[in-house]
């Protein structure tokens, strides 16, 4: 199991290309722990942004009666991958993990690979 911080830790490294990384809670928006970013690119305010992005889809399958989990949430800009993954685990529940990749040195495939992982031993 790791911590909010190791895996923060273990996203920044592993997935190559990686500009930032957050573990939110996407019920309340706050950022459990953020790292990396920069001035064009505040962690925080984007991932309470990305809280609606996750609320929004969640409350989209419940009315449709969809009874599926949530992999990943693949956002696709110009120059960066926004990647996010709601944890599901029983200590994650109401959490997700971001991560946000520069498009040109990333492998997105890698990238869903480590996030799982990282997700699967995350312990709040």
């Amino acid at each position: 199991m790791a911590s909010v911080e190791v895996s923060l830790k273990e996203m920044m490294t592993e997935a190559e290309g990686a500009l930032g990384a957050a573990v939110v809670d996407y019920t309340s928006g706050m950022a459990l722990g953020t790292l990396g970013g920069g001035k064009d690119l505040d962690m925080t305010i984007a991932a309470a942004g990305n809280t609606d992005v996750v609320r929004a889809k969640v409350r989209a399958m419940e009315q449709l009666g969809l009874k599926s989990q949530i992999e990943d949430i693949l956002i696709t800009l110009g120059k960066q991958y926004h990647l996010i993954r709601p944890a599901t685990g029983r200590s994650g529940n109401g959490l997700f993990l971001y991560l946000v990749l520069d498009r040109a040195r990333s492998n997105l495939a890698m990238a869903r690979h480590h996030l799982r992982r990282i997700e699967e031993q995350l312990e709040v």
